[in-house]
């Protein structure tokens, strides 16, 4: 279970903004009933007085977001985002197989009249999301998915409207958590005491991870990353371990490179390429 009491850690930061790398379960900004809960506006606000939200990220949703130290950066990074200028990727793990390689999504998105989540619907606002197949797993894909536009859980509501749902989403998808019974689909014997139901994840499986801008300032481009946290590591780790990994569109270097940049050099096992139809698969 991920540690909900984590704090945001800077990615970035100068006079003029800070972009930080949001952990899971920790609100962007203070709850509209409840305002004693922990949220990143208080949090900077503490530490550096006035500060403002440039963008947010679902309470669950981790990785980079942006806020700025002054009213003139806020104003030229919300611009930013109003003419679609700014780079925002994301990884997202989702269920299904026989993911396409890449793609485009689009397809507007509103509100639902009877029940509280946004849907596909002609009477929406254009919405577009661009996605590229990082690496396939039985039944499951790591997915990295740029968004064009800015709507309410644009990328939920898109993957699952094409029959690939977030691999945990409590509204959009098929399930609360993800355990490793799930990856594997079969009876797991475990050693006595080992806890089988603990879940690998407990939140929707999407990550910011990827944001690029102009500093407000400067006119300089930047570009940041935001590491992937554990409950993200862990899960395509077991995914790894129990169903193997389908490098797609790479070659074998940077099929290792990838696997470093994602997981963060979480791995240390010994592991050896096999060469299968011009596709490398990477067992352990």
């Amino acid at each position: 279970m991920a540690n909900k009491k984590q704090k945001p850690q800077i990615i970035f930061e100068d006079e003029a903004l800070v972009v930080l790398n949001k952990p899971p379960f920790l609100r962007a900004l203070p709850d509209r009933y409840r305002a004693d809960l922990p949220n990143i506006l208080d949090m900077m606000r503490e530490k550096y007085g006035e500060i403002f939200m440039v963008h947010r990220l679902d309470m669950e949703t981790s990785g980079a977001i942006i806020l700025a130290k002054t009213k003139e950066a806020h104003k030229h990074l919300n611009e930013q985002f109003e003419a679609r200028t700014v780079d925002k990727k994301y990884l997202t793990l989702v269920e299904g197989s026989n993911f396409p390689e890449e793609g485009e999504i689009d397809a507007a998105i509103g509100s639902h009249p009877t029940m509280k989540r946004q849907r596909v619907t002609k009477k929406g606002k254009k919405s577009v999301t661009q996605y590229k197949l990082v690496e396939a797993f039985q039944g499951f894909a790591l997915v990295e998915a740029k968004i064009l536009t800015g709507r309410m859980h644009q990328i939920r509501v898109h993957f699952e409207s094409i029959g690939y749902p977030l691999a945990v989403d409590a509204v959009y998808g098929r399930r609360e958590t993800l355990s490793i019974s799930d990856i594997k689909k079969a009876k797991i014997r475990f050693a006595k005491g080992e806890e089988s139901a603990n879940p690998l994840i407990e939140r929707s499986t999407l990550h910011s991870w990827k944001i690029g801008f102009k500093h407000p300032v400067t006119g300089a481009r930047l570009n940041f990353e935001a590491e992937l946290p554990k409950d993200f590591r862990a899960t395509v780790n077991q995914m790894r371990k129990w169903r193997g990994i389908e490098c797609v569109n790479f070659g074998m270097m940077e099929c290792v490179n990838w696997r470093s940049l994602i997981l963060c050099n979480s791995f240390s096992e010994v592991w050896s390429p096999m060469f299968v139809n011009v596709t490398f698969f990477v067992l352990f």
